[in-house]
C-alpha cells in the first residue's frame, strides 16, 4: 500500500521502517478528508470536489447525492451545485479517468486531459474517422468531417450552449449518417453529430452544459470547454497522482491502476516521481 511520503527511522536512527496504519486510522482519514465527519462538512460544491479530486458523474444524480452527504447545509445542494456547474464555471463536467464523466474543479480540467485524456482521445477520434468513412462507402471523408466540425464548433460558440438539435438546425451536415459494424451483429445506422460530440467531449473541446430538465435529466446541452494549458503528460499524471493520494491513500498500485486508467508503469513511475511510502495495513 502506498501513501504520502513520511521518513521514520528506527531508534537507532538508521534505516527506515515501514509505517503502519491500523483500520481506525484509516476510517478517521477518509471521515475527515472526505468531509463526511459533521464539524468537517464542506461550506460549497468546490470544496466536496476539490476534497475527493473529483466526483463520478455519468449519472447525473450521483453528483448531487455526493455533494448533498458532505455540504454542511445539505438543503443548498442543487442550487449550489447549478451555480457551480452552469453559472460560475467553478466546476466542469468533463470525460477523464477510465473514459469516464466526473465533476472536478475547473483549475483540474488541464491536469486531467493531459494525464488520462490523450490516449483515449486519440483513439476515439481514429475510431470515429475510420467508421465515418468505411460506414458511408467513402462518401463522407476526414476532410468533410473536418469541415463540419468547424463549423459545429463555430455554432456552438456562438450559441454559447446548445442541444444537439439545436446544433444541427445550425448545421444540417451533422444529421447524416453511416453504418457502424456493418455485416455484423450490433451494425446500427449513427448519426455524425452522436459520434462527434462524443469524440469532442473526450478531446476536451466541448463539455457538457444545463441538462434538458431536472438535475437528474440525462440529457444535456454541450458548451466550448474553457481554454486550459498543455501540460506535459508526466507533471500531470504526478499531480494527479499526488491529489487522490492525500485524498483516499493509503492505496494500493492495483487501486491506483483502475482509478486512474493507467498502466502499470505510468502508475509506478508516477509514484516514484511524487516520493509515495510504502506502508502496511491491518488485514
Amino acid at each position: 500500500m502506498w501513501g504520502r511520503r513520511r521518513r521514520e527511522t528506527g531508534g537507532d536512527g538508521v534505516g527506515e521502517q515501514r509505517r503502519h496504519i491500523g483500520g481506525a486510522e484509516r476510517r478517521a482519514r477518509l471521515a475527515l478528508r472526505h468531509r463526511l465527519a459533521g464539524a468537517w462538512r464542506a461550506a460549497d460544491p468546490e470544496e466536496v470536489a476539490g476534497s475527493l479530486v473529483a466526483l463520478h458523474g455519468t449519472d447525473p444524480a450521483t453528483v448531487y447525492l455526493a455533494v448533498g452527504a458532505r455540504l454542511a447545509e445539505a438543503g443548498r445542494t442543487v442550487p449550489e451545485l447549478d451555480r457551480a456547474l452552469y453559472g460560475d464555471r467553478t466546476l466542469v463536467r468533463m470525460h477523464g479517468m477510465r473514459h469516464t464523466v466526473f465533476v472536478l474543479p475547473t483549475e483540474l480540467a488541464a491536469v486531467v486531459h493531459a494525464s488520462t485524456g490523450l490516449p483515449i482521445a486519440a483513439k476515439a477520434r481514429a475510431g470515429l474517422v475510420k467508421d465515418v468513412t468505411a460506414g458511408s462507402d467513402g462518401r463522407l471523408t476526414e476532410a468533410w468531417l473536418a469541415e463540419v466540425e468547424a463549423s459545429a464548433l463555430a455554432a456552438l460558440a456562438r450559441r454559447g450552449q446548445a442541444t444537439v438539435n439545436e446544433l444541427t438546425g445550425d448545421e444540417p451536415r451533422l444529421r447524416e449518417q453511416f453504418i457502424y459494424g456493418a455485416g455484423r451483429s450490433y451494425e446500427s445506422a449513427q448519426t455524425v453529430s452522436s459520434r462527434l460530440m462524443r469524440v469532442l467531449g473526450v478531446e476536451g473541446r466541448v463539455v457538457r452544459g444545463r441538462p434538458l430538465g431536472s438535475w437528474t435529466s440525462t440529457q444535456f446541452r454541450w458548451a466550448v470547454a474553457p481554454p486550459h494549458p498543455e501540460l506535459p503528460v508526466a507533471e500531470a499524471q504526478r499531480e494527479l497522482l499526488h491529489r487522490w493520494l492525500t485524498a483516499c491513500g493509503p492505496a494500493s498500485e492495483a487501486d491506483l491502476k483502475w482509478w486512474t486508467g493507467w498502466k502499470v508503469t505510468e502508475v509506478r513511475r508516477a509514484l516514484g516521481a511524487v516520493g509515495a511510502e510504502a506502508v502496511t495495513l491491518d488485514g
